[in-house]
């Protein structure tokens, strides 16, 4: 076994200087592979976008190695973002696995040289079902480009790999133009965040588009008074609601809203005041259908820890249905 030896550096400082240098290095050749990227950009890239546009299947993503991850990682973009796609390993497909791509299907294989040998009879599939094939592949003469129905040949750029070898420039562009397809068909089918968000309903990303509706307090919870009530029962409302605010409701439509500042503002009336007297006009308020991210964005904005949330059809004005605080954003783990 080779010997593994590390580099003998005069001194600690240089060490840490040669290091910086190194990571500068492999990240200057790989924007500029990027670079180089977007300038072959063109109707080859167009035609794939159209491909998956116009799928009535799913996009099966093919590889092996280093472009297998990489394969794996655009599927997964292209099925979070509106394209049903699969990936499928080019070593599996030829021991029973081809079963999974069908005639509806378009198939992207990828491979750096074009010529693993592993994607021959997926080649040979696609072929024989008459299905698009999107070719990846830095080789233009390669047989991978040569029969592929739509190639996408990335452009001649140096590996960051100190000795050349590492598939690194070369799996960077090819993950940036899988992100790009999949941005580009995304855009065109007209994917909202609204559908994003029934596609990620976990983790951070579920929670970010979570609808305010789906988290708001309802019911007896709403810290609701009429124009006509007493100062001394809108305190109560809103101590025993916990929210430290009241909205002042007529025939169902929000028409003002009383904060604890609006209590020390008008101390020495509380006593014989009602809360029309003491409200502050034109609430702030947001729709049902609001993002929680964005609603909270908007408490931010607005300096306001509580905020009610109204029907989205605001046509006969504010209809009150329900409230969120500050704190049950940070519960969701949102901030």
């Amino acid at each position: 076994m080779t010997e593994l030896k590390v580099q003998e550096i005069a001194s600690p400082d240089q060490l840490d200087t040669a290091i910086l240098d190194a990571g500068l290095k492999a990240l200057e050749l790989e924007t500029e592979g990027l670079r180089l990227l977007r300038q072959s950009l063109g109707d080859h890239f167009v035609s794939a976008t159209k491909a998956l546009i116009n799928l009535t299947g799913r996009a099966i993503v093919c590889g092996i190695g280093k472009s297998g991850h990489v394969g794996n990682k655009i599927a997964a973009t292209l099925a979070s973002t509106g394209t049903p796609a699969y990936f499928v390993h080019a070593t599996e497909a030829a021991h029973g696995d081809m079963g999974m791509i069908s005639r509806s299907d378009v198939v992207i294989l990828i491979s750096n040289s074009g010529e693993t040998a592993e994607l021959l009879p997926v080649i040979k599939h696609a072929a024989r079902l008459r299905i698009p094939l999107i070719g990846i592949s830095s080789n233009p003469q390669s047989t991978l480009i040569r029969n592929s129905n739509i190639p996408l040949v990335l452009p001649s750029a140096p590996e960051a790999c100190p000795v050349g070898i590492a598939p690194t420039t070369s799996t960077t562009m090819t993950l940036a133009l899988g992100d790009a397809l999949a941005m580009a068909a995304m855009e065109q089918r007209g994917f909202s965040r609204d559908d994003f968000r029934l596609l990620h309903p976990g983790g951070s990303i579920g929670l970010r588009l979570m609808k305010v509706s789906e988290i708001m307090h309802r019911g007896d919870r709403l810290p609701l008074v009429e124009p006509g009530t007493p100062m001394s029962e809108v305190i109560v409302t809103m101590t025993s609601k916990s929210f430290g605010v009241a909205g002042i409701a007529d025939g169902g439509k929000l028409i003002g809203v009383i904060t604890d500042g609006d209590l020390r503002r008008n101390l020495e009336k509380l006593t014989t005041a009602v809360a029309r007297d003491v409200m502050s006009m034109n609430p702030r308020y947001i729709a049902g259908s609001t993002l929680a991210e964005d609603a909270l964005k908007y408490m931010n904005t607005s300096k306001v820890t509580a905020l009610f949330v109204v029907d989205d059809d605001t046509s006969a004005g504010p209809q009150p249905i329900g409230i969120v605080n500050v704190h049950d954003f940070l519960r969701l783990g949102l901030s």
